[in-house]
């Protein structure tokens, strides 16, 4: 019965999604958000059409849809860009990954302790699940006409890549949390860590290259049109996914680097924007995850925060991300509009679900945890869902971007 409610509520949603279309990025909604209010409308604490236990129960479930839900993601940011725009940010990503997400993951840590009450342990836990900037819901912000009229093409470039790649190495620092919260020691981890790292690097690049050749031949003989090459890609990501848990490696940041690999090797940068799953993805993919998480919110354990749930909330939202990249606005050649915009866009989502539950499955689950997590993931998803055409727009203001085409994307912002 519960996978029969799930699909008749994933299907009203895409048909309400496809016949709103463009419209949805002018309004304060976001796919994300309207799978997430649907499930708690339908979910056990109001109508109980859609009966499920809360995500501290369900919690291998939710890491595995929350696994191939950032790998497709994660493929779609790969194909996004033409190569060149990767090496061409490379420097300003280097700051991003290096200095941005370790810092985002220490000032999580201090206000999950000195807000939420965690105990240090437990703080480093959900300080490192929440530090990644998602791909999904970035992908609201970054894709389609208007973004692409308002934003100028490196901030969009930025946001996308940073989250593509941050999914994956923010393990490491997920990897130390668990180290101090639990019985793996601190040689273990680091050993772990680099396997699971340097595996991943080695399995993407093989399996993309392996990819790229693949569809370039098919090419050759005319045997991939542009509709089987999309749903390839989709199948590649799937691919790499499950062979990088078979060898125990990274499996998000295989399916990046590979996403890359084949980017270079099989469609060229003349055929990237030609590959266009992440719109698919923005709009339907992430729907029934949502839905489901939206069902199966903990909010009994919310309740047991009191007056720490609005406190947590807001101190995360404001100060997580956005005095870090105040903070290095110059390394990063951002104006000020800009840093203010992708400080802000820079979102808690399917990212941190997956590495809370990956905790829940090796540490078993801690409830404080995983309610503070889950909290700040749900604030964060309507916080976006609700800013994203105001913020758009305030950005236009402020920047004074007003009447400029994606023709000025290709000068000095490049």
């Amino acid at each position: 019965m519960r996978i029969d409610v799930l699909l008749i509520v994933v299907g009203v949603l895409g048909v309400v999604v496809a016949a709103m279309s463009s419209a949805l990025r002018r309004l304060p909604l976001s796919e994300p958000l309207l799978g997430l209010v649907a499930g708690i409308v339908l979910g056990p604490q109001l109508l109980g059409a859609l009966p499920i236990e809360p995500v501290t129960v369900e919690h291998g479930l939710f890491h595995e849809l929350a696994r191939i839900l950032l790998a497709i993601s994660v493929m779609a940011v790969a194909l996004r860009y033409p190569v060149t725009a990767v090496r061409r940010h490379a420097r300003v990503l280097a700051v991003l990954l290096l200095v941005v997400m370790p810092a985002m993951a220490a000032m999580s840590v201090g206000l999950g302790w000195a807000v939420a009450g965690l105990p240090l342990a437990a703080a480093l836990l959900f300080g490192a699940a929440i530090c990644p900037t998602d791909p999904v819901l970035a992908s609201s912000v970054v894709t389609g006409d208007l973004a692409e009229r308002d934003l100028p093409a490196r901030s969009r470039q930025l946001l996308s890549l940073e989250s593509g790649a941050n999914d994956g190495l923010a393990l490491p620092l997920v990897l130390a949390a668990i180290a101090v919260a639990g019985p793996l020691g601190a040689g273990t981890a680091v050993a772990e860590s680099m396997w699971q790292v340097l595996g991943a690097l080695v399995v993407g690049t093989i399996l993309g290259a392996v990819g790229g050749a693949a569809l370039r031949l098919g090419d050759r003989y005319g045997a991939t049109a542009h509709g089987p090459a999309l749903l390839f890609t989709v199948v590649l990501a799937l691919g790499i996914l499950g062979a990088a848990g078979l060898l125990h490696v990274d499996g998000v940041l295989a399916v990046f680097v590979g996403g890359l690999t084949f980017n270079a090797v099989g469609t060229g940068t003349e055929r990237t924007s030609e590959v266009e799953i992440d719109e698919a993805v923005n709009r339907f993919v992430v729907l029934p995850l949502f839905v489901l998480l939206g069902a199966a919110l903990p909010w009994q354990l919310w309740g047991q925060l009191g007056w720490k749930v609005p406190a947590l909330v807001i101190t995360v939202l404001l100060l997580r991300r956005i005095p870090i990249v105040l903070l290095l606005r110059r390394p990063l050649h951002l104006p000020l509009p800009d840093a203010l915009y992708l400080g802000w866009f820079g979102p808690v989502g399917v990212s941190a679900l997956f590495y809370l539950t990956l905790e829940a499955d090796r540490l078993g689950v801690d409830d404080a945890v995983l309610g503070a997590g889950t909290l700040v993931l749900t604030a964060s998803t309507v916080a976006f869902g609700l800013t994203a055409a105001a913020g758009r727009t305030l950005y236009v203001r402020a920047s004074g971007r007003a009447g400029h085409s994606r023709e000025d994307d290709r000068g000095s912002w490049l």
